[in-house]
């Protein structure tokens, strides 16, 4: 099948990037990105490319410079979906937080929506493409869904799964380690390899069946939070012991068998990926009574967990075992630098942590609004929205947070923080003036010598 016309449900952090890239590359394919959110889709059409919903460096050009010509954003789902000979589904595959699996199987009713919604529009043979990150075997749901439909149409379902990192999902795109296709169809495979080899060598694009494309997906995410669970761990030994975290993981990581990423201690992972996804092995593997394995992979999130709930207690016992009317300035709020995700993040829940001990926050991050970081602390249900809105303040200059602030809680690695006038802001806060460095960004000596009493992950 000849690609012409490509449709992709969902217009978020994968649809979005992913979508333009594959325009801004295959100049004679029409791409049409869909969503029911009217207002998202008018964030992707606002002429101020500033204002575009995801912010990912590079992802403003791309956009600018194919919107109009073979990109285009629509709430017209049903007119996108008939006119594509290629739908690419990229909603949103949330954790449950209802009954059974709930808190960790994914919640696959959003994929079924998508499903039915093409099986009843579609009136040409289709192939349909998941790029969502999913359980394995949701293609059997899919193709059942749409091989039921009794109009003679044809349907042929491709696993094509992301492995995309926030804040270089530009680049990641642009130079994949690999692209993943798995399918039965052999036609419809190629149809897809065709579109990625305008820009990715033969080599990289891998071919596989179904199943083996979706567990791909699970097990890369799983293994690369694995990493960052297992440095945290040997962390808090490292600051038991006087051994210095961030040498140990060099040290271990010159080993070619071992490699240097995802060696760098924090304060914890988050994003949307890692922990949806291992809670989604998770429950896999119980589902088919692998309990030795379920159990493997649940400590990596239960370490997880620990590392951010340690933080907090740190800051609160070194703060004299009370931050109680105390102000904490936290510095970031998104997951990691160079984007505007804020799910999952650690700050979320070090925040939620210290105003139970009644800490008055201030939050600054470069890119994330105030009404996204009341919402993200609301949707914990921990307290009221108006306590919240009375406890947290959120300033677009960062060093408004910091001012009179007992201590500094750095969340997210934002360069931005790294050239930080520090003189300036010691001068403004209460004395002792603690940092508490969740990312390790700054230079230990150089703040004591300011007279910050600073305080870093395995150290």
């Amino acid at each position: 099948m000849t690609i012409k016309n490509i449709c992709c449900i969902g217009a978020g952090y994968v649809g979005g990037p992913t979508m333009a890239v594959i325009a801004q590359k295959n100049p004679h394919i029409k791409v049409t990105i869909v969503d029911i959110n009217a207002a998202r889709i008018a964030a992707w059409n606002d002429a101020d490319l500033t204002k575009l919903p995801v912010y990912e460096p590079g992802l403003a050009a791309i956009v600018g410079a194919t919107r109009g010509k073979n990109l285009f954003f629509s709430t017209d789902i049903d007119q996108a979906i008939d006119a594509a000979d290629m739908i690419f589904i990229s909603v949103n595959t949330p954790t449950k937080t209802y009954g059974k699996g709930k808190g960790q199987a994914a919640d696959l009713k959003y994929i079924e929506l998508c499903a039915r919604n093409i099986a009843k529009v579609a009136t040409t043979d289709k192939i349909v493409v998941e790029k969502s990150t999913l359980p394995v075997r949701t293609a059997e749901a899919i193709k059942s869904i749409l091989h039921n439909t009794g109009n003679g149409i044809n349907f042929h379902i491709l696993s094509n799964p992301e492995f995309l990192a926030e804040g270089t999902a530009v680049d990641d795109l642009l130079q994949p380690d690999r692209v993943l296709i798995g399918g039965e169809n052999e036609a419809a495979i190629n149809s897809l390899a065709t579109v990625y080899a305008s820009w990715v060598p033969q080599a990289r694009i891998l071919k596989t069946n179904l199943w083996s494309s979706e567990l791909s997906k699970l097990t890369a995410n799983a293994f690369l939070a694995q990493r960052v669970s297992s440095i945290n761990a040997i962390s808090e030994l490292c600051e038991l012991t006087g051994a210095n975290v961030d040498e140990v993981a060099k040290a271990i990581g010159t080993d070619s068998r071992i490699g240097p990423k995802f060696l760098k201690a924090s304060v914890g992972f988050g994003g949307s990926c890692f922990q949806k996804d291992i809670l989604n092995l998770v429950y896999i593997a119980r589902s088919y009574n692998l309990h030795e394995v379920a159990n493997y992979w649940e400590q990596v999130i239960i370490m997880n967990d620990h590392q951010k709930r340690r933080f907090a207690d740190r800051l609160i016992k070194t703060l004299y075992n009370t931050v109680s009317g105390k102000k904490i300035a936290v510095l970031g709020w998104a997951f990691k630098k160079d984007t505007n995700d804020t799910r999952e993040s650690a700050a979320i829940y070090v925040t939620d942590h210290l105003l139970n001990e009644q800490a008055h926050i201030a939050v600054h991050d470069p890119k994330v609004p105030a009404e996204k970081v009341y919402t993200d602390l609301n949707y914990l249900n921990t307290r009221t929205e108006a306590e919240n809105q009375n406890n947290v303040a959120v300033y677009t200059n960062a060093y408004d947070a910091v001012k009179d602030a007992h201590a500094i809680a750095i969340m997210t690695e934002w360069d931005a923080f790294k050239t930080l006038d520090w003189e300036a802001v010691y001068s403004t806060m209460q004395k002792p003036a603690f940092i508490f460095d969740g990312r390790n960004i700054l230079d230990k000596h150089t703040m004591e010598a300011i007279g910050f009493e600073y305080h870093a992950i395995g150290q």
